[in-house]
């Protein structure tokens, strides 16, 4: 199975998780019904940080040269990703109020995670997720006016763009056969899910429909 095939068998079984995903609700979701410019910038720091740290603790124990090697670079372009989205917060010293023990749902299952397989294909469920989080954050700035930090996100996004490929990478080196492929096609899904059972949940708690309208 190609990479390309491993990706496309991924958002095929997790279509209508990553469909919702990427809606213009997701936003609403992660703020908790506040979309303001504080609280979409507070929600993506939470983001980085806490996928910076489930990393570098991935990275600490690790002893797969290649998977060590993944994710101690994503760490590191995640700690950028942080340090970026505080910069545009008015006061950079209200991120100091963040509980990082409070973690988004997709990085509380990807920390339990011990097999380098199981990681490898959980990264890639976190980049897929991301990947649409990052368009929603861009669609908010630019509906917001403010163009120049819709660039700054549509640049992470890209940043994102990148590990999804270094992750499809690992998985294609840390993988031997069909059923480790199968593996790590589970861990992903098992974080995309935790993910859209998180934006479920958000949405039903302030009585908004989760479900798209048609």
């Amino acid at each position: 199975m190609t990479s390309s095939e491993l990706r496309d068998r991924i958002e095929t079984d997790n279509a209508t998780a990553l469909s919702r995903l990427g809606s213009s609700k997701a936003l609403y979701a992660e703020t908790g019904g506040e979309l303001e410019t504080k609280t979409v910038l507070r929600a993506a720091a939470v983001a980085e940080r806490a996928a910076q740290e489930t990393l570098e603790a991935w990275a600490e124990d690790e002893s797969h040269e290649a998977a060590r090697e993944t994710f101690e670079s994503i760490a590191a372009v995640e700690a950028e990703h942080f340090e970026t989205v505080v910069s545009k917060l008015d006061n950079p010293d209200e991120i100091e109020e963040i509980d990082t023990d409070d973690v988004p749902a997709i990085q509380a299952v990807l920390r339990e995670y011990e097999a380098t397989i199981d990681r490898a294909g959980a990264l890639l469920g976190r980049c897929l997720v991301a990947k649409k989080s990052k368009e929603q954050y861009t669609g908010y700035f630019v509906g917001d006016a403010d163009p120049r930090t819709a660039s700054v996100f549509r640049e992470l996004g890209s940043d994102v763009t990148g590990q999804i490929e270094q992750a499809l990478t690992l998985i294609e080196a840390v993988c031997a056969d069909d059923a480790d492929v199968d593996q790590a096609v589970e861990a992903a899904t098992a974080a995309i899910q935790a993910a859209y059972e998180e934006y479920t949940d958000s949405l039903e708690s302030m009585g908004v429909n989760p479900k798209p309208v048609c």
